[in-house]
């Protein structure tokens, strides 16, 4: 028996084949560089085949999907905001007739609902009830676990805490991702530091880079440059402050920093700690747990795999 599980992110495509007790026996990965709308269907369905290929004489019993955005339980049809052509995009019709008459459940979800999902059955909150898991890369987003439940809202949103309002007033720059994610997402650090470098004719020490990434600003910081040290310190900050909201607002034992930007930023977290501790409600900051993900970049893959799994159990 397995099952496939696939993570469509901002930019890449991540599958693996999974067996019932999670070990991943196959996987692949490739880029979705400038595909857009229906483009991005036929690269999903190409990986489905080959993965089902690949499974050999096993039998693929359930397809678990996460994409980047809002995924309409009862339609299959997705909102993916940095895939054009996305709006409202038939997904899970689109797996279920490529897959013709084989009667395999096709789940589709976020990736926040995957990201905590994953950590649950796999990663660091493993025997949680209530926890936390805040990705930070392109975007910003978290999976909320509630006695043991995703929490979704009454639209399948919840979890969108890219638009937390930590600042004012407000401003148009956040009208396109949100306040937190606009300071605090990778692409949104990369953003101040662009800024701040070029007011500060820093572009000589990136050896003529035009564009900076996450990395190049902590790098930056290690080495002691004051620029990149305020964007760190200021990214520090919008971390600690969204760890004390959702502390305060959701009492977890846990919050699991993922996403691109954790791992090179979990070196941050005793400091994302004491910032949230200045915000956060006492008791429930002294009790709350601030970890890394243990799955990496695997959190959404593995979360997939078990959307998967659920789903095969549920379909007997």
């Amino acid at each position: 028996m397995a099952v496939v599980g696939i993570d469509l992110g901002a930019t890449k495509l991540a599958g693996a084949l999974f067996d019932a007790q999670g070990r991943i026996l196959y996987r692949c990965r490739t880029q979705r560089n400038t595909r857009t709308d229906r483009a991005v269907g036929r690269l999903i369905r190409q990986q489905v085949a080959d993965l089902l290929k690949q499974a050999g004489t096993r039998e693929v019993e359930a397809i678990g999907i996460c994409v980047p955005g809002i995924a309409h339980a009862k339609t299959g049809r997705v909102w993916a905001p940095n895939i054009p052509g996305w709006e409202d995009y038939p997904l899970r019709d689109e797996i279920i007739s490529a897959l013709g008459q084989s009667g395999l459940p096709v789940v589709v979800d976020n990736d926040r609902a995957a990201y905590i999902l994953g950590e649950t059955w796999r990663g660091a909150a493993r025997r949680c009830r209530d926890a936390i898991f805040l990705a930070v890369g392109t975007g910003i987003g978290a999976g909320i676990l509630v006695q043991g439940e995703v929490l979704r809202g009454a639209h399948g949103i919840a979890g969108a805490i890219g638009w937390m309002a930590l600042d004012h007033p407000f401003v148009a720059d956040y009208v396109p991702c949100g306040c937190f994610e606009h300071h605090a997402s990778g692409a949104g650090l990369a953003r101040q530091a662009q800024e701040l470098f070029t007011d500060n004719n820093h572009r000589r020490r990136f050896r003529g880079k035009r564009r900076f990434t996450a990395q190049d600003i902590f790098s930056a910081a290690a080495r002691g440059d004051r620029v990149a040290q305020k964007c760190v310190g200021q990214a520090i900050e919008y971390w600690g402050m969204a760890v004390a909201n959702l502390v305060s607002l959701f009492n977890p034992e846990k919050i699991i920093f993922g996403g691109g930007v954790f791992g090179p930023a979990t070196r941050f977290l005793p400091r994302i700690r004491r910032e949230a501790g200045k915000w956060a409600q006492p008791i429930a900051m002294r009790r709350v747990r601030i970890v890394a993900s243990q799955l990496g970049g695997d959190a959404g893959l593995y979360g997939a795999g078990f959307l998967a799994l659920r789903a095969r159990r549920n379909s007997r």
